[in-house]
């Protein structure tokens, strides 16, 4: 699935959380203090679910809820490949915080196995409308100047590329309000034109923002 749109107005309250990377404890700790709504508030996520801290597992099952929505991660890319035979990625996962996969027992491995497996199917944008505005979120970036639906857009460069934000590119993207990444930690939310940078390292740093994104 390369996108998936929507509909905001269903929701009472809407918020976006930067790279969880298995800091389970410290979203449910983030939800409590901003009194989400597990029955009508949204949270979306910019990927990066798993690996380096210690509930990866549990960050994974949250792709089975209804109040959470996420885009794929290069870290889910990286799983993803690893386990269906691609050693390069698997090496690769392992250097980059998977191990935890490989300390599993044998039912929770399988589970895991199911669960990245699902993460093939998660979307690589997911465009949020809200009041006839749009609000778009990918993982790396978007590598276009304009944002369309269903545009072809590469894989690779959407959850990897750093490379309009380390050459200091000021270019917002047409098309929508905001466009919401993770994947480039920041001490703070920090935005760039009208790219919206939300990683704030929770694993590195234990500082996981929530921002509410419907009265941006």
């Amino acid at each position: 699935m390369g996108y998936l749109k929507v509909n905001g107005n269903r929701y009472q309250k809407i918020f976006a959380v930067g790279d969880l990377h298995g800091c389970y404890d410290l979203l449910m700790s983030k939800l409590s203090d901003a009194g989400f709504d597990f029955k009508h508030d949204l949270l979306i996520a910019v990927g990066d679910l798993i690996d380096r801290g210690t509930q990866s597992l549990e960050c994974l099952r949250l792709i089975n809820q209804d109040w959470f929505k996420t885009v794929r991660g290069n870290h889910e890319q990286m799983a993803i490949n690893g386990i269906n035979g691609d050693e390069q990625s698997l090496s690769a996962w392992q250097y980059n915080g998977g191990g935890w996969f490989f300390t599993l027992n044998d039912l929770d491995k399988q589970e895991a196995v199911n669960l990245i497996n699902k993460c093939n199917e998660l979307p690589l944008v997911i465009e949020l409308s809200i009041n006839n505005e749009l609000i778009a979120f990918a993982h790396a970036d978007y590598p276009a100047n304009e944002y369309v639906f269903n545009k072809p857009i590469d894989l690779n460069k959407v959850v990897w590329s750093r490379e309009r934000f380390e050459k200091y590119d000021n270019t917002g993207i047409k098309g929508v309000e905001f466009f919401v990444f993770g994947h480039t930690p920041q001490r703070e939310v920090t935005p760039v034109a009208n790219r919206v940078y939300i990683d704030t390292g929770a694993f590195f740093s234990g500082n996981l923002v929530l921002t509410r994104i419907d009265n941006i």
